[in-house]
């Protein structure tokens, strides 16, 4: 069977079962973070990889944005479980046509976004590669009451997200297409760290955007053992987002489900706990319920979607 045909989750669910549990492992594979056991604490693994091509471009993308991005989406993944970073280990492969100063660019961005968010860059390896490779792992901490897991959805919840939808991949279109309009936030994505740890403690479930909300609302369905019903019209698109769309022909739903690199928070809530939320830019778009994902638009489909690495 090729990679392909089995695609990213499906390969990542066939290495999980070759892998198992281990003791002092709270969360494993199968969430942002691993989670081990501490005696005060949580602490929290992540781990991801930006390869030249597929997750930024030289063309539009500078080296102070490549390493700024490098960071932040290692940075979400803490986020979605209620924690903060501390730690931070930088790998990369440098081909031959990098100067010194394209490297040191890269590293200004790393460092701009660890001072934003709170983390510091202690240690990596660097070695020679036929394209640039970045690969960030993040260590951080969660308190015990605060973790937050996607498997941990309860019928009834309420379905949530932060901010908006869709912005990143009307980014990424738009300069596809040699295009001016609203390629900022791909180009320079922010994540919602104080959003995550103000969320921690009111919500039951909780993942980030990165590969577009069909995918994301399905991981806490599958992780969870329940089901959900999202309202396409309450999906917050933006303004900016719709103009794009606009201006490419192209529809902003399909960006908001499938798009990715958002890094926008998705939670369930129980409804009591809803007056809580204080501060925090959110929409509520559903609820959890017994099974089936769906999407709601007048009369209910199945929610498919999301951004497979495999399957482009």
């Amino acid at each position: 069977m090729k990679i392909k045909e089995l695609g990213e989750f499906g390969l990542i669910d066939r290495l999980a079962e070759r892998i198992g549990e281990k003791e002092g492992l709270i969360k494993g594979i199968g969430d942002d973070c691993a989670v081990l056991d501490d005696e005060y604490n949580y602490t929290l693994l992540t781990t991801d990889m930006l390869v030249s091509g597929d997750h930024f471009n030289k063309k539009w993308h500078s080296p102070r944005q490549i390493g700024r991005k490098s960071m932040v989406v290692n940075i979400s993944d803490i986020a979605a479980m209620g924690g903060y970073p501390e730690w931070s280990l930088v790998s990369i492969a440098i081909p031959d046509d990098i100067d010194v100063e394209y490297i040191d660019e890269i590293y200004s961005g790393m460092l701009e976004a660890c001072q934003s968010y709170g983390s510091t860059i202690i240690g990596g390896d660097t070695t020679h590669g036929d394209i640039l490779v970045i690969n960030v792992a993040i260590i951080g901490k969660v308190k015990k009451e605060d973790l937050c897991m996607r498997g941990d959805a309860k019928i009834g919840d309420r379905v949530c997200v932060t901010g908006d939808l869709g912005k990143s991949w009307a980014g990424l279109d738009l300069l596809r297409a040699g295009k001016d309009g609203y390629t900022r936030y791909h180009l320079q994505p922010e994540c919602r760290l104080e959003e995550g740890r103000k969320l921690a403690h009111h919500v039951n479930a909780m993942i980030d955007v990165s590969d577009g909300l069909a995918s994301e609302v399905n991981h806490i369905c599958r992780e969870s053992g329940v089901g959900a019903l999202i309202k396409k019209e309450k999906v917050p698109i933006s303004k900016k987002t719709k103009e794009a769309a606009k201006t490419l022909d192209k529809d902003p739903m399909f960006w908001a489900l499938s798009g990715g690199e958002d890094f926008e928070l998705v939670f369930t809530i129980p409804e009591e706990k809803m007056s809580f939320i204080k501060d925090i830019d959110f929409t509520e778009i559903g609820e959890i319920t017994e099974e089936g994902v769906y999407l709601l638009n007048g009369e209910k489909t199945e929610l498919k979607g999301g951004y497979d690495h495999f399957n482009l």
